[in-house]
């Protein structure tokens, strides 16, 4: 008899197509209605609602209820970090439209991943920073340097309110598209809002890609000396 936790169990709600497709959809961080879950998996929002109750039992997501709707999200950051973990070393999907392509390529370029930026961008973001002197590369996580302190300060950025949140500072999280590490945790998501609260980026309707404004093109370039 084993003494070890019960990986199968666990196994077993990720090995199945339509309940991994509703996790992965789950990584843009938001909540969503199994009506919503059900069009991205491409199933019957009967079939959702039932996949959703499995993933709720594993306590993988956790369902919000206001009025007759409910809402779904992943549990936590953590499981996020697992998933895209377990994306990096999955095969790639099979192209068999010109949508499913021009999405696929959409979700490499920019990305959230659960709550901060993923994809080329988020890469070459995190490189830009590195090169810049504003991060330091640890084993693990990223070091904000001295330098880092007066730019995040300068760029709008509240590294003090950043730090008081109970969970990781600056973790590196590795991009299953890009094959590198990009940076997560609070820091990572402060960067990300910030972004959004600029313009410089907005979210793609039905999947978790992100696209670049005309002023974030700009932005990028002058900021990160990033081409977008």
């Amino acid at each position: 008899m084993s003494i070890n936790p019960n990986m199968v169990e666990i196994a077993s709600l990720l090995g199945e197509t339509s309940r991994a497709t509703i996790l992965a959809s789950l990584l843009d961080g938001r909540f969503h209605t199994a009506g919503e879950l059900a069009l991205m998996a491409a199933i019957t929002p009967q079939t959702a609602s039932f996949h959703l109750s499995k993933l709720v039992e594993g306590n993988l997501v956790i369902v919000e209820k206001h009025g007759r709707h409910s809402y779904y999200q992943l549990a936590n950051g953590e499981i996020a970090h697992i998933l895209e973990s377990i994306l990096a070393i999955s095969p790639p999907p099979e192209v068999r439209s010109l949508k499913q392509s021009s999405q696929v390529k959409m979700l490499q370029e920019a990305r959230t991943c659960y709550d901060h930026l993923a994809g080329k961008l988020g890469v070459q973001l995190t490189e830009s920073m590195l090169k810049a002197g504003y991060l330091k590369k640890e084993e693990r996580e990223f070091t904000v340097t001295p330098k880092g302190d007066h730019f995040f300060s300068e760029f709008g950025i509240d590294l003090l309110d950043l730090r008081r949140k109970r969970r990781s500072f600056s973790h590196s999280c590795l991009d299953w598209s890009e094959r590198h590490h990009h940076l997560g945790g609070a820091l990572g998501n402060g960067i990300l809002t910030h972004f959004f609260d600029l313009g410089w980026i907005v979210r793609v309707p039905s999947i978790r890609a992100v696209k670049v404004t005309p002023k974030g093109k700009e932005g990028f370039k002058e900021v990160f000396c990033i081409e977008v």
